[in-house]
């Protein structure tokens, strides 16, 4: 029966749902990084409290909708990057960049340990003024413990291109692949990630 009081009660059960998603919707945002080879990046942040996703994909470059072999060839100027959506009130922005500093080499142009071209380039695309100066405050506390200069850009991102699928979930999907073996694994070790 639609009575005036069942039809105020749908009524308020639905606002009351819909600022449940608006306000979970609003409890995210995201960060584009590039720090080397995007399955190692992703697999890095997947494993942090806070962090609700991570994709791999292509950005800063000239090139529309690339293809992972054409990013290879290191003339499509984009690199390799993890979009990670977060939420903010359960891990900072900051907290992210404090990561990423210690998950690769900053200090080293177009190359991470064996990847090397423009496409491994330490870079942070940022989403708005307030992740710029973020991440500039971040490269600046993070250069005080490098011996070398930190070479990573801090520009802003235009255009993300997801990834194809089988570079999703990569390490995850893939634990016994040599690369995951030899190179992320020792890296989570070292980064105390389980």
């Amino acid at each position: 029966m639609n009575t005036p009081i069942t039809i105020m009660l749908a009524l308020a059960l639905m606002t009351t749902s819909m600022d449940s998603v608006a306000q979970s919707v609003s409890q995210r945002d995201t960060a584009t990084v590039g720090a080397g080879c995007f399955w190692c990046v992703e697999a890095v942040f997947e494993r942090l409290p806070g962090v609700i996703s991570v994709t791999a994909g292509y950005t800063g470059g000239q090139r529309a909708n690339p293809t992972y072999e054409q990013v290879c060839t290191g003339t499509t100027g984009h690199a390799e990057v993890a979009q990670i959506v977060f939420d903010p009130s359960k891990i900072s922005y900051e907290k992210l960049l404090n990561v990423f500093w210690e998950a690769h080499d900053p200090t080293t142009m177009n190359r991470q340990g064996a990847d090397a071209g423009t496409q491994y380039r330490s870079a942070i695309f940022y989403h708005s003024d307030t992740q710029k100066a973020v991440a500039e405050r971040s490269r600046t506390e993070a250069q005080k413990g490098c011996k070398d200069p930190i070479v990573t850009e801090i520009t802003p991102l235009k255009v993300f291109y997801k990834a194809e699928n089988y570079h999703q979930d990569y390490f995850r999907s893939n634990p016994n692949a040599p690369y995951c073996k030899f190179v992320i694994e020792p890296k989570l070790k070292k980064l105390k990630m389980p």
